[in-house]
């Protein structure tokens, strides 16, 4: 698919879907119409046929998938092992421990957020896996599942985007043009302190389960709703038949839940090291093997090699007979299958939007072009990358489009500004990532929590906003008193937006939460 310039039209579909998924609920078929129009749009720009239309869509469709095939054999390894552990007992075992030494509500909250920080490799890993292990332990203190996929969002991509050693930071530096003066692990390090978004949502998550009655909004509905609930555990093995119909095992203990996710997560940090050459005889350094890696093949080659550990874990043991370790097996493929068809689709329209309709381009041409004071550049290139990344679901996509054209502009106009602006980037394109329905992060972490992905979008999307109002300040503020130094920047305008973030977060509940409590 070429490349054409419809203008505005460009972000029509992708905003026709997103509308449409939090009005009907429906996102699937919200992302196929969105697929639909934006394959229209292109064909009439192209001056393709009627039937182009449909050709585009299959095209994109087969393209994206094949070139995602790896992280699609992740999750349907990763289902397995998921589905392994909850038939071995392990899962049983691990809530019932932790309901022992885990005495409240708001213990069950720190603990989730202190693992999803732990989890810095890899975001999609990050999502699956805490929802994993924690989900039990949430369940049982009636931890509602929004509030879950809340906070496995929150940790995942905001602590992979400030980790030198991530999946993340190897895709900053990628795109970080060599003609600067410093390689792009120095500017990625030196925007650590200044990434807003990405440091105040790791402050809010931790507010937000520290503070009784901090909820506002459609969360606090939620909450509301999971305080009033029996069990959320049953509701959730009801809602997958595959897995309920296999007999959980009474014998299996802590450890069976404990060994298997310590296992994926070496098996896949030693596979992310023999993909990227660690030991290939070049003298990579550890950083050099995680930049130079293929993630989802790395995370495919630790999923199975972790289903093959569980079936020497848990048959011999007769936790899991040997039949119906494959029958497990299957329906831990099968409980995945929604999520892999809700990626399919966002990746297809994220395909249409970026290579075909060049709406991401055509965001970034407003930007460049627009005459605007040099101080306000970090808080425009901020909501910029925003809204790319809201209608491409795509935070990668958007460092690739956004941070050349920063670092170029800040190079022509304002040089003290480039890394306050990388930051800006970097925390824009996590927020729209956040915010957007057809995000894959955002698809994860709802089917790690077990949470209706319309749900975990509507209730997370006030929260999002409300860090990003905080941190459009700050790049104001950071913006303008750049000329100062960047040290002085980052010292005047961090401590003034967690003083804005946590205003909002105590003004806010008393403004909302009734509201939202009706609804439930």
């Amino acid at each position: 698919m070429e490349a054409i310039d419809v203008g505005f039209w460009s972000v029509v579909p992708p905003l026709f879907a997103i509308v449409l998924a939090l009005i009907t609920r429906e996102v699937i078929f919200s992302l196929i119409l969105g697929i639909m129009s934006g394959a229209l749009i292109y064909a009439i720009g192209s001056g393709a046929s009627a039937l182009g239309v449909f050709y585009n869509t299959i095209n994109v469709m087969v393209e994206n998938v094949s070139a995602n095939a790896s992280m699609i054999i992740f999750l349907a390894m990763l289902g397995s092992v998921v589905a392994l552990i909850t038939r071995a007992g392990g899962a049983r075992a691990y809530g019932n421990w932790a309901v022992k030494k885990i005495k409240s509500k708001r213990s069950a909250g720190i603990v989730t957020a202190f693992l999803g920080l732990l989890i810095f490799i890899d975001d999609y890993f990050n999502c699956l896996t805490v929802g994993t292990v924690m989900k039990p332990v949430t369940d049982r203190y009636k931890i509602s599942r929004e509030k879950l996929a809340y906070l496995i969002d929150a940790t995942a991509a905001p602590i992979c985007v400030i980790a030198p050693i991530s999946s993340w930071s190897a895709s900053v530096v990628s795109y970080y043009p060599t003609r600067t003066g410093i390689t792009g692990m120095q500017a990625f390090v030196q925007a650590i302190p200044i990434n807003l978004y990405a440091v105040l949502t790791i402050i809010m998550i931790f507010w937000m389960v520290i503070r009784k009655k901090g909820d506002y909004g459609p969360m606090a509905a939620a909450e509301a709703r999971a305080s009033r609930m029996d069990s959320l555990s049953d509701a959730d093995i009801a809602n997958n038949d595959d897995i309920a119909r296999l007999s959980i095992s009474e014998q299996g203990s802590i450890f069976d839940l404990i060994i298997p996710v310590v296992l994926v997560i070496l098996f896949c940090v030693i596979a992310m090291l023999f993909y990227g050459g660690l030991w290939d005889g070049s003298g990579k350094s550890v950083y050099q093997a995680f930049g130079d890696t293929d993630a989802g093949m790395a995370l495919s080659l630790g999923g199975f090699l972790t289903i093959i550990a569980c079936f020497f874990l848990f048959v011999p043991r007769k936790l899991i007979g040997f039949r119906d370790f494959f029958a497990t097996v299957i329906a831990g493929i099968k409980a995945m299958a929604p999520a892999i068809i809700i990626l399919t689709t966002a990746w297809t329209i994220s395909g249409i939007c970026r290579d075909g309709l060049s709406t991401g381009a055509y965001v970034a041409t407003l930007v460049e072009n627009s005459s605007m004071p040099t101080g306000l550049i970090p808080a425009i290139v901020f909501a910029a990358s925003c809204g790319i990344s809201f209608a491409t679901g795509s935070s990668w996509g958007t460092f690739g489009i956004m941070i050349p054209i920063t670092i170029d502009i800040c190079d022509r106009v304002s040089p003290e500004l480039s890394i306050i602006a990388l930051a800006a980037v970097m925390g824009g394109s996590v927020f729209g990532d956040h915010c957007s329905p057809i995000s894959d992060t955002t698809i994860l972490s709802s089917t790690g929590a077990g949470c209706n992905h319309i749900d975990h979008v509507s209730t997370q999307i006030p929260y999002a906003v409300t860090v990003a109002a905080a941190c459009f300040l700050g790049y104001i503020i950071a913006g303008f008193a750049g000329r100062l130094g960047f040290a002085t920047a980052v010292g005047i305008a961090f401590p003034i937006s967690v003083v804005i973030l946590l205003a909002l977060l105590i003004v806010l509940p008393k403004i909302l939460p009734a509201a939202g409590v009706k609804k439930a």
